[in-house]
């Protein structure tokens, strides 16, 4: 699954170009800070499978004014890299890869 063009960034980790896009606004559930932040990367030149990184701040457009650190490239590359481990293969097809680093999200409710 490709990732949209608009609003997504490049970044190259280990020799490889990713790109990395986040979802602009906010799901419900992101919006009401009941979830967290998420952000999805992908393979750049051979889009494959889709790596769907689970944050543990709020989106931050969200509904209440809480606030949330920016994404910063390095958070994404170590992202990828943790993926990698983890037997993410972004140049293969398959179902999207989840990457869950929630622990420490507090929901407003």
């Amino acid at each position: 699954m490709a990732l949209l063009k608009k609003g997504s960034r490049f970044i190259t980790v280990d020799g490889t170009t990713y790109q990395w896009r986040l979802r602009g606004r906010p799901t419900y559930d992101q919006g009401l800070v009941q979830s967290p932040l998420t952000y999805a990367v992908g393979h750049a030149e051979t889009p494959g499978t889709t790596l769907v990184v689970t944050t543990n701040q709020p989106h931050p457009s969200n509904w209440f004014g809480t606030q949330g650190g920016p994404v910063l490239p390095a958070q994404v590359a170590d992202s990828i890299r943790t993926a990698l481990s983890a037997g993410w293969t972004p140049a293969n097809p398959g179902s999207p890869f989840h990457l869950d680093q929630s622990a420490g999200f507090v929901s407003s409710h």
